[in-house]
């Protein structure tokens, strides 16, 4: 299969496989187009052109990475293949033999078959326009700042070493030529312009949209900083990626097949404020000063396409993408991770939540330095909640992983929480932007000692004493679901339910609706962990031994939504009701795929 150099070509070759739909009715990217997209995501339905979209020339195409089929049709089963072979011949052979990779060459692991070449022409120099207001940026949800472009792939470079980073940091469009850049410190762009910062200097930056379908995938891979994303972009494709150089335009090269470019700098010491968004935690993401990028040239190709997604409470349409990145990648996590035999972030939960690993245990708590390399490393270290097991166990199966944990774990000293470190920027649960705690929660089998918990209770026959906590729920074998009334600062509710009869039930989660709560693993991993921070909201009867907290069960995880959590995202019901009127009889009649 030939690469993908452009949106144009993947959207030709979606159409052509029937996974396309052409919407030539005239949409408003202001909340329509939006809802259009999360109602076909809700039927797990085909990618969309939108032809005529107002306010603008450009046709915009979405959910085009809303599949596995779609995500295959854009990669195929090469990359995967190639990526598992590489992991294990680096465990045959070390330092690699010419002979051997030349036998490997149909897998692609030659360098002369990844990497970037100079071109002297570039499709992304046909066109321009004035001035932002001219692109089709989309207001996702009610209360979002502004449009905001939601498939960037913003380029910088180190300003001493020059090594690049592509990373996707969302841009609002401020107006004329001037963009935001939500550049975190806790990744590649954020530390580059650091560094220019600290010069007083200001950093060139390329906002790409569009292009090869595998320089979105490049830009959100959690890659080790010494795996340039271009590079890996190049390896997606099977060849490799095409630049231009033009002093004139920018001091760093031009990805050449780009459906768009946003090409300026970045000045020292200067803020603005951005947002609010509505963000993949399901939450909005609030008003805060960010830099921005000066623009100097806006760039399209002839034929381009304005690639764009919409992000709300997961599942959406980059579900799959954060499916098939850790599919892809999670043959590589031995090598660099020795102790660590697969990691799992559950995108349910944002992401940055939650995860699970498998780990070796070959002696005494070699689990827990197992642990402690995946908290940090690259966008590992972000990860607020995580399990840990040696037990071979589909860590893509929530619930099977945290019955393997519960039933092995024994609090008193496989349950840790380290505050007051950093956390994820979208995560707002700590009440304080970057700062927060983490919770590590160990389940690891000895065998030479039975399991602990194997007979953890299944229903819960008690009664509250305290009439505020209502309507009990059993999500898993010793582990409780409750509705508390609404939280209230100081309202001390999760200790007063550790004093209620809890019956052998160790792990109970506090909630404002614990029917909603239970329905399926997402819900759960939804609920518990995008509104509970460690430090805080963690209950239990301890004692320090050693200097070592140990906790005793029941605990409690106070999971109600707090003041300080950004709202809920939710549509408005007119625009829920302007697309059902204009388009929900076609959506209804998709085949739930």
């Amino acid at each position: 299969m030939a690469s993908l150099r452009s949106t144009n070509d993947f959207v030709k070759l979606l159409q052509k496989e029937g996974e396309l739909r052409v919407i030539s009715e005239l949409v408003d990217p202001n909340l329509e187009l939006a809802e259009i997209q999360r109602r076909v995501v809700a039927r797990k339905g085909p990618a969309l052109l939108f032809t005529n979209v107002k306010g603008t020339k450009f046709p915009v195409a979405t959910n085009l990475y809303g599949s596995e089929k779609r995500i295959h049709l854009a990669f195929g089963e090469k990359p995967v293949q190639t990526i598992a072979r590489l992991a294990k011949l680096a465990k045959e052979i070390f330092p690699p033999r010419f002979s051997k990779l030349w036998k490997e060459r149909s897998l692609g692991l030659l360098p002369f078959q990844v990497g970037l070449k100079q071109v002297r022409r570039a499709p992304i120099l046909d066109g321009s326009v004035p001035r932002v207001e001219e692109l089709p940026g989309l207001v996702s949800w009610p209360k979002d700042g502004g449009p905001f472009v939601t498939l960037p792939l913003v380029y910088t470079q180190h300003p001493s070493s020059g090594n690049g980073n592509l990373g996707m940091y969302r841009v609002q469009l401020f107006g004329e030529k001037t963009v935001g850049m939500h550049i975190q410190i806790h990744r590649g762009g954020g530390f580059h312009y650091y560094e220019a910062e600290k010069e007083n200097k200001s950093l060139p930056a390329h906002v790409y949209i569009g292009g090869p379908p595998a320089l979105t995938i490049a830009a959100v891979a959690p890659l080790p900083e010494e795996i340039p994303e271009l590079v890996f972009a190049s390896f997606l494709m099977g060849e490799k990626l095409r630049m231009k150089k033009d002093k004139l335009v920018s001091p760093y090269p031009i990805v050449a097949d780009a459906d768009f470019a946003l090409i300026g700098s970045i000045p020292p010491k200067l803020r603005r404020p951005e947002g609010p968004f509505g963000d993949h935690y399901g939450y909005y993401s609030l008003l805060h000063d960010y830099p921005y990028l000066e623009l100097s040239h806006i760039l399209h190709r002839k034929d381009a396409i304005w690639a764009a997604t919409v992000v709300g409470r997961p599942p959406q349409e980059d579900h799959y993408i954060a499916e098939f990145l850790q599919d892809l990648l999670s043959p590589m996590f031995p090598l660099v991770m020795p102790q660590v035999l697969g990691v799992w972030a559950y995108e349910e939960s944002g992401v940055h939540s939650l995860a699970a690993a498998i780990v070796k245990e070959r002696y005494f708590r070699e689990a827990f330095m197992g642990a402690l390399r995946i908290l940090g490393e690259g966008q590992l270290s972000l990860t607020k909640c995580l399990l840990v097991t040696n037990e071979k166990v589909n860590l893509k199966n929530f619930s099977d992983t945290f019955r393997v944990i519960t039933e092995r774990s024994d609090p008193r000293t496989d349950f840790f929480i380290f505050s007051n470190i950093s956390q994820d920027t979208l995560d707002y649960t700590s009440g304080t932007v970057n700062k927060g705690s983490k919770l590590l929660w160990m389940g690891i089998t000895d065998p030479n000692k039975p399991i602990i918990n194997i007979n953890l209770p299944r229903e819960f026959n008690g009664s509250f004493k305290d009439k505020r906590f209502q309507n009990p729920k059993v999500f898993l074998p010793g582990v409780l679901v409750v509705k508390g009334s609404e939280f209230k600062p100081n309202d001390r509710l999760a200790e007063t339910l550790l004093s209620e009869d809890l019956g052998k039930f160790s792990y109970v989660f506090l909630v404002d609706d614990s029917e909603d709560a239970v329905k399926s693993d997402s819900d759960f991993i939804w609920t518990m962990f995008t509104r509970m921070e460690p430090a805080a909201d963690v209950y239990a009867r301890t004692e320090t031994i050693r200097n070592h907290i140990s906790y005793q069960v029941p605990i409690v995880f106070d999971c109600r939504m707090k003041p300080w959590i950004p709202e809920v995202l939710t549509a408005l019901p007119e625009t829920v009701k302007q697309v059902e009127e204009r388009f929900g009889k076609w959506i209804d009649s998709l085949p739930l795929g």
